[in-house]
């Protein structure tokens, strides 16, 4: 994405880089609204690349717009890294949802926002942001979205670069499929991921997403049941659950297995037994 990159009217994105996971380098930001503002994902922790945010931010401020708050999706290094020091410099509270404020105390945040909130965004045409409350990837992930242009803020629901890790001790791999669905059944015109550029007519990658996971986790199920009455590991059943997958993804893979076992421990598809897997 080009920085500063304009998507449509009031709506601009600005890449910066991050410690996230390859290949994506970089995490976005979004300007919301024509005249009063809301600044998505304040990311970077790197001093260049938060100065060139602020730069950006205030050229956006010095246009005649209001800033009235900077909105965290979800309490991930690589979307809050500049929390502190971005809104700090800039003056503005910070909003984002009870559970990420929870597992970052050392941020304040002034507004804590729930299911079903609306930030209104005044101007020539009022904006109304509906904040939709999507757990699965973090407990406290919050979407975005503008009925009127059919925009949707996507944080790290999907990407359109890398993938989306579910991690087993931070995620849920079935609450995570449940909000896919939900997102789905919008019909938003336009998503905007946290990595990679804008996807128009998501819906179909939302989709494709929950076909995928779901493949998965029939490759996960088959290697379990090959193992047999020993059970597994989930370091055991990778080669076989994530064959078409390169060795040096392993690592990350362990922890999407175990994810997806976890999903088949709640379905009643496997069990758990100290360390070790079965089917059922």
């Amino acid at each position: 994405m080009l920085r500063p990159n304009p998507i449509g009217p009031g709506l601009q994105g600005f890449a910066a880089r991050t410690p996230t996971l390859p290949p994506a380098t970089h995490t976005n930001s979004y300007a919301l609204g024509t005249r009063d503002l809301l600044l998505v994902e304040p990311a970077t922790p790197y001093a260049e690349e938060q100065r060139a945010w602020l730069g950006w931010a205030r050229s956006l401020v010095s246009q005649g717009r209001k800033l009235r708050a900077v909105f965290v999706t979800h309490h991930h290094v690589d979307h809050v890294g500049g929390a502190a020091a971005l809104s700090g410099e800039l003056g503005v509270p910070l909003w984002g949802h009870a559970l990420t404020a929870e597992r970052l105390p050392e941020l304040r945040f002034e507004r804590r926002l729930e299911d079903g909130d609306v930030i209104t965004l005044e101007g020539q045409e009022p904006e109304r942001w509906e904040v939709l409350h999507t757990p699965g990837h973090a407990p406290g992930h919050l979407c975005l979205l503008e009925r009127q242009s059919g925009t949707l803020v996507v944080g790290d629901m999907v990407a359109s670069e890398g993938t989306i890790l579910i991690e087993p001790n931070d995620g849920d791999m079935a609450v995570y499929l449940t909000q896919l669905e939900r997102l789905a059944a919008l019909g938003a015109e336009r998503a905007l991921p946290a990595h990679g550029a804008p996807i128009e007519a998501p819906t179909a990658l939302f989709r494709h997403y929950i076909a995928h996971r779901l493949e998965r986790e029939g490759k996960v199920l088959e290697a379990l049941r090959t193992a047999g009455s020993g059970g597994a590991t989930p370091a055991e059943l990778v080669p076989i659950a994530y064959s078409d997958t390169p060795k040096q993804a392993w690592p990350l893979a362990v922890m999407s297995l175990a994810a997806h076992l976890g999903k088949l421990v709640h379905d009643g598809a496997a069990r758990l037994d100290e360390e070790r897997y079965f089917s059922t």
